[in-house]
Parts: C-alpha cells; sequence; structure tokens
C-alpha cells in the first residue's frame, strides 16, 4: 500500500464551497488564473481564499447552482506540483455542457500558491 502524497492529500481536502477548507489550503496570497475566453465575466486571476471562493460563486451563479467538477485524475509531478484532470459539468443558458479541464497547482510550505485552471474550451459538448 503506498502513501498518498502530501499535495495530493491537501488537493484533495479542497471544497470551494466550503470558506474553511479555503483557508486551509490556500496561501494568503494565493493566485487562481482560468483562462476562458468564452467565459469573460469570470476569466482573469482570482487572490487569496476569498478571491478564490469568490469566483466559485460566480460560477454557481452564472451556471444556476449546476457547476459540477468530476475528478479523472491527480498526479503529483516533484515536491511542488499536481496535475488533475477533471470534467466539468454545468448549464449555460438552457444548455448543459460538458468540458475537460487540466489544472496545474503548485504547492510551496504545505499550502497552494498558485493554479492554472485551463478547460478545453473549443472541445465542450452538450452533455448527456
Amino acid at each position: 500500500m503506498t502513501d498518498r502524497h502530501p499535495n495530493v492529500a491537501l488537493i484533495q481536502r479542497f471544497d470551494p464551497r466550503d470558506p474553511a477548507s479555503l483557508a486551509q489550503v490556500f496561501s494568503e496570497d494565493a493566485v487562481w488564473h482560468f483562462f476562458n475566453p468564452k467565459l469573460p465575466d469570470v476569466q482573469g486571476d482570482f487572490r487569496g481564499p476569498a478571491g478564490i471562493g469568490a469566483f466559485f460563486e460566480a460560477m454557481g451563479q452564472m451556471t444556476g447552482g449546476t457547476f459540477r467538477v468530476e475528478p479523472i485524475s491527480i498526479t503529483p509531478m516533484g515536491d511542488e506540483l499536481v496535475v488533475t484532470q477533471t470534467k466539468n459539468s454545468m448549464s449555460l443558458g438552457a444548455q448543459p455542457i460538458e468540458v475537460d479541464v487540466v489544472v496545474v497547482w503548485r504547492v510551496v510550505d504545505g499550502r497552494v500558491t498558485e493554479v492554472w485552471d485551463i478547460p478545453g474550451v473549443h472541445t465542450a459538448r452538450p452533455s448527456t
């Protein structure tokens, strides 16, 4: 049996709906970079646990509470980076869609300090 990498365990504690989780996982100066030209209202950088929480709150509002993340894989890359693959589902207007996403996490001194959230915006598809 293998122990989970500590950075994987840290990221798995992240719950965007729980402000206490945000404060435990992210450093005070953490930055969440969200790249999605098809969602310009939420594209950009979100700073600190409060800013990251505001990003997920905006995603929830924009999607009428339908935003969901399904983890596919999580892989530590050395002692600083973790790469996750997810399938995100949501409704935008009346259209339910699924999007493949890769997220790169930087962990320093036991806290997430930077995140690059990269959705496959050109391959989003209607969800079934």
